[in-house]
């Protein structure tokens, strides 16, 4: 590998590297694959390092009607969240901000229904914004 090639490819990494540690990233907070059917659901926070300003709410495989969700906090503090939305696979919600900025969260709950005539179940994905 010639020597230009070399340091382009070291620079890119470091880069990388660099931006994965960067304030404002999106960093996975827990998933769950949803039943067809109404039901509400609990995501377990276990990341326990640092504050979050924001969260979203990713769907993948199947389809489903968000109803609302309850942010609960570390310090027995919760934020309900009215999405009403309908996620086709591979969509998002829109940005939640959470009241008070820097909140360590302890667990995510949500309400959906699913009416989904395929065979795919939705896999639900919470990230959460430092």
């Amino acid at each position: 590998m010639k020597k230009e090639n070399l340091l382009l490819a070291v620079s890119f990494f470091a880069i990388c590297l660099l931006c994965s540690f960067a304030p404002g990233n999106w960093i996975n907070l827990g998933s769950r694959q949803v039943d067809f059917k109404i039901d509400h659901d609990v995501i377990p926070v276990t990341f326990r390092e640092g504050y979050f300003t924001a969260i979203k709410v990713e769907v993948e495989r199947g389809a489903l009607n968000m109803h609302k969700c309850i942010i609960h906090f570390e310090n027995g503090g919760k934020q309900e969240v009215q999405l009403r939305h309908y996620f086709s696979p591979t969509s998002n919600s829109r940005v939640v901000d959470l009241k008070g900025n820097k909140r360590h969260i302890d667990r995510i709950e949500f309400w959906y229904d699913t009416k989904s005539t395929g065979k795919k179940k939705a896999f639900v994905t919470v990230w959460g914004k430092k």
